[in-house]
């Protein structure tokens, strides 16, 4: 019997190859080995597959970043972890990221509303960091905004490009894009 984890994965994978609007539930059931009608027993529609995968996907994100920015005044060390953990999660959750940057068009409300309200506050965090960079001093932008948008492409760019088995260790392209965020706002590295 399918559970609801094993369809929401599937439905991830589908939605990542062929797109929301082009997967149907019989591609999910086919997936996970039972009919696309009795994955209504499971789960209540495509459109919830794909708003729990965003929201979830928005939610780690965010319990990440505070959890690498907790317990350290430093604006450069803050920025330098916050970074990292935004770089290794795109990294890990290919997927997830992909989807999330895609399909949001194909979300409806309340779903939109509530992702796009998850993403704003995610953004923030990062803005927040630029902001209080330049008030110490440590960190030198003409835009917080525009500098906030930039550090959060290192990141959801790996979606696309990055693979475990390619020319640069997880590590590595980790190292490399703190570098390029620390450079971006003025910091020291």
């Amino acid at each position: 019997m399918a559970t609801a984890e094993a369809i929401r994965e599937a439905a991830l994978r589908l939605f990542a190859a062929h797109g929301y609007e082009a997967t149907t539930m019989a591609d999910i059931g086919t997936a996970v080995g039972i009919r696309g009608p009795s994955l209504y027993k499971h789960v209540a529609s495509k459109q919830d597959l794909l708003a729990v995968t965003m929201t979830a996907t928005m939610e780690s994100l965010l319990a990440g970043h505070a959890a690498a920015v907790a317990g350290n005044a430093d604006p450069v060390e803050r920025l330098r972890r916050a970074v990292d953990a935004h770089v290794r999660f795109h990294a890990r959750n290919r997927l997830e990221a992909f989807v999330g940057g895609s399909e949001l068009r194909s979300l409806v409300e309340p779903h939109r509303s509530r992702v796009l309200a998850l993403r704003a506050d995610y953004e923030r965090g990062f803005r927040t960091l630029v902001e209080e960079g330049v008030a110490a001093g440590a960190f030198r932008v003409g835009s917080v905004r525009l500098a906030s948008y930039a550090i959060l492409d290192l990141g959801m760019g790996l979606a696309t490009w990055y693979r475990e088995e390619g020319e640069l260790s997880e590590n590595e392209v980790v190292w490399q894009q703190i570098d390029f965020a620390l450079r971006l706002v003025g910091a020291p590295r």
